[in-house]
Order: C-alpha cells, then structure tokens, then sequence
C-alpha cells in the first residue's frame, strides 16, 4: 500500500481501482451469466449514497440517500439494463423492445446502441418527459408513440416478444433485469456494514422493490448482510393501484416515472411489503414535489419527481406519527432530475439584471466593503 509523510503522520493510501461496471465487479457472482455471457456495459452500479443531514435532522433518524440519478443513462434502470441486454446479444437478439414512461426506453436505447442491437420503444402518446425523449432519439432507437397508457405499451410489448424475434426487456418476468437491480442494495450493504432499518422508494410498475427486497435477502442468505430491511414503498395518489388493491384505468400524477395504473410486478411488490414487515402507501402530487424542491435545496441532489417520492412518505410517516426515531434509513431516488426540465421550471424562477459593472453587481447584492 503506498505511503505518504505528512509532517511527522504517516499516511497510508489505498490503491485506486478502476470500477468496471457491475458484472465486471464482485457482485458477478449473484448475476446469472456465464463465461460466454458477452459483457455490454456502460460501467453502471456504484452510485453515491449520501447522509441528508437535513431529513435526519427533521426525522430524528438517520437518513441516507442511494443516488441512482448518477448511473449512465440517469437512472437506477442501468443496473438490470446491462444484464437484460448481454444477454439478448449472447441470445443472437437483432432487436430489444421495451415499452416505457421514459427511463426503461432511455437505458435500453442506450444498451442496444453499445451491443449494436436495433432497440424499439414503445411510449404512451405525449406522456414522456422531454429529457428522456430526447436520450431515446439521440441513441437512435425506434420510437413508436402508442395512443394509450403505459399499460397498453407494455401489453403489445409483450404480444410482439412473444410472436416475433425481439428480446422484451422490460422487467417484468425477466430475471435478468431483476438481477441487475439487486446490486443497489449489495452496494448499500457494503456502504453501511449491514442493511438499513428501513429501506425507501417509490413504486410504479413494482419492480424495483421487488428487486431490492430480492437483493437483500440474497445478501443476508449468501453475504456480509446480517439483517434485512423493512420496505416501505410509496405511489403517487393518482395512480395507487397496489394502494387501493385495483388496477387504475386513467393514472394521474405529475410524477411520470410512476404513472402506472396495472403494475406488471404486482405480486413481487406485495410479497416485499409482506415478506419485509413492510408498507406501501399513497402521496399527494403536493408532498411528491415539495420533497423534490427540498432534496435539491438541502441536499444538493437534483432527483427528478418521481425519485422523491420516498421521501414525501417518510415526511408523511412522520407526520402522522409513524416513524420511530432512531432509525437508520436508505431512500432510492431513483432518477437525475435533468430527466424532467419541464417540472423543474414549472415554477418559474427569479433573477436580478444589472450592467456589466461589477460597482452594479456589488450594489444589487447588497455587498458592502
């Protein structure tokens, strides 16, 4: 281990490695690939997990954020993208579809274009964030805009893997993709020295608290995990199905990412909740998007909506009494918060115009000698 002097300290420093990506890490062992299985990865995983002195302070427990906003594509998607996609292209895939509210359609679009695999998304129809509209075009997938719901794109998505040559790597029923998405709470593990007393985060299609449920368990049978968390997932009050225990016909919330009213991953997301002790519960549009303002302002993290849902249900957990303090909590803010300018600015902002004198930038801020 190299060494240092600093005055009269010895300082020792750790070699610095290289991450490569999370079948290329330690955690290759739980992902079900082979040797064969060629490696298409963008050197997702290992994102940052972040004390919030602020919520931990407003909670009394202590608080910490998984900042999945900062994996290649801008979301925790990336995680079971890289599996799902080496394995369509050790399978021969000549093409990958998925259907999306935009972070799915945004990582496969990315995937297939590092294998060299043609990518087609389906979306619903003038419902997809610009920011990942935008990721989708430029990495050159086939978009098709499907008059419906999130659910309709997922249904024909299904229909057309099923009777034609494309891989569906949606992550429904696709163990691949699940598999990716346990590593987040491998990497929390390894952060933290053991699970958290609750681990946090929204739930649209149901597959994410599915996977991190997975993973903890995984860890805790086969890894350094001595406990497992209780999971507490939120939706948005508009689209609440496994809330209200029905399907939505017509979701509605400003937090798209979430806008599911059928969750393909329906029992995976109900068995986490039973299985973990756990709760799942409904937010306001409102609580989502103060949660949103006050994680960038505090925190310093740019989330976009949907991510801060987990969150707004601590806050709302709190609020009625039902957070112990104490506790050690993780929250997934599942997305990058450039994902969704539209939402950022919705409120418009406020600035001060001068002249290019600094005399008059100085007056304007008020500076004094």
């Amino acid at each position: 281990m190299p060494i240092d002097v600093i005055g009269e300290t010895i300082v020792m420093f750790a070699p610095m490695t290289t991450w490569r990506g999370l079948i290329n890490s330690d955690y290759r062992r739980w992902l079900p690939v082979t040797h064969n299985t060629p490696v298409i990865s963008l050197h997702e995983g290992n994102t940052p997990l972040l004390r919030s002195d602020h919520l931990s302070s407003l909670t009394g427990c202590d608080i910490w954020l998984k900042v999945e906003g900062t994996n290649p594509t801008g979301s925790f998607k990336d995680r079971g993208m890289t599996v799902a996609v080496s394995n369509a292209a050790e399978n021969g895939a000549e093409a990958v579809i998925c259907a999306s509210t935009g972070n799915t359609s945004a990582s496969a679009a990315a995937y297939a274009a590092r294998a060299g695999i043609a990518c087609v998304v389906l979306v619903p129809e003038k419902a997809i964030a610009l920011g990942k509209l935008a990721q989708v075009v430029r990495y050159g997938a086939r978009i098709v805009e499907v008059a419906g719901t999130f659910d309709d794109c997922l249904r024909i998505a299904r229909d057309l893997a099923a009777h034609h040559r494309v891989a569906l790597v949606n992550s429904v029923d696709n163990q691949w993709r699940l598999a990716g998405q346990r590593t987040v709470a491998y990497e929390i593990v390894d952060a933290l020295g053991d699970a958290p007393d609750i681990h946090s985060l929204p739930v649209g299609n149901g597959g994410n608290i599915t996977a991190t449920w997975s993973g903890y368990q995984t860890y805790a049978a086969d890894g350094p995990a001595g406990r497992t968390p209780r999971m507490w997932g939120f939706q948005a009050a508009g689209a609440a199905p496994l809330v209200h225990g029905a399907p939505v016909a017509v979701p509605d919330t400003a937090a798209s990412a979430i806008r599911v009213g059928n969750p393909a991953t329906w029992e995976g997301a109900v068995s986490a909740r039973d299985e973990s002790r756990g709760l799942i519960r409904a937010v306001t549009d409102e609580q989502i998007f103060d949660a949103y303002r006050a994680v960038a302002r505090h925190d310093g993290v740019f989330a976009e909506p949907a991510s801060a849902v987990g969150i707004a249900g601590i806050l709302d957990q709190r609020r009625k009494g039902r957070l112990a303090p104490g506790q050690r909590i993780v929250i997934t803010l599942s997305g990058n918060g450039l994902k969704d300018l539209d939402a950022s600015m919705g409120d418009g902002y406020t600035s001060t115009r001068t002249s290019a004198s600094t005399a008059d930038v100085a007056h304007a801020l008020r500076l004094t000698d």
